[in-house]
């Protein structure tokens, strides 16, 4: 019969990360996750959620941690600009984008700089990418572009400006993908006049 521990260890296998909710469903008093954290096997990523502490840690470790602990953010703008390598930007902050009226994650060991967006603002180009066996939600270039000029004034418009010729030049997106972010963005008079100076 299999003890607390390893069935928790297990638990933490299946996903990369494992819920307080989880472990009290499979039977397990909860705190089995306060001593396997007081032991260094596992570390608390969020609210109720936990990874192992000995987990792989890469260059994009702080979009997983910040997908650890919320299951319906978007990494955005500077950071999702950063992961698809595209501009010369390393933010100091995971930047996540959360639905309007959503509340945001509490992270102690993590800065977040959260965006609200709402409806197509907020649907349009997720992508899912694997971080470290955490499953993270990510803007498509596209949208990351169309987010850029809605947020340039928060950005920087030069921000928003070289990344749109980096990706253009590198072909990192089609027109279709950034038209249809554009018009969820609403920033599509915006960008028209940058987009034809660097596409003609």
């Amino acid at each position: 019969m299999w003890t607390a521990r390893r069935r928790i260890l297990s638990l933490v296998k299946l996903k990369g990360y494992v819920t307080a909710r989880a472990v009290s469903q499979a039977g397990i008093h909860t705190q089995e996750l306060t001593r396997l954290v007081a032991g260094g096997t596992l570390e608390r990523v969020g609210c109720g959620r936990y990874r192992l502490a000995s987990a792989e840690i890469t260059e994009h470790h702080g979009l997983a941690l910040a997908a650890a602990a919320t299951s319906d953010g978007v990494i955005c703008l500077l950071s999702a600009l950063s992961f698809h390598r595209i501009g010369t930007q390393l933010p100091a902050e995971v930047w996540l984008a959360i639905e309007r009226g959503r509340r945001p994650p509490k992270l102690a060991n993590l800065r977040l700089r959260i965006v609200r967006f709402s409806g197509p603002a907020f649907r349009e180009g997720i992508e899912v990418h694997e971080i470290e066996r955490q499953r993270v939600r990510v803007y498509s270039v596209a949208k990351t572009l169309a987010d850029l000029f809605k947020a340039r004034n928060r950005v920087g418009l030069d921000v928003a400006v070289e990344a749109l010729r980096e990706a253009w030049i590198g072909r990192r997106f089609t027109m279709a993908d950034l038209d249809r972010a554009a018009r969820a963005c609403r920033v599509e008079n915006v960008m028209r006049p940058y987009l034809q100076g660097i596409v003609t």
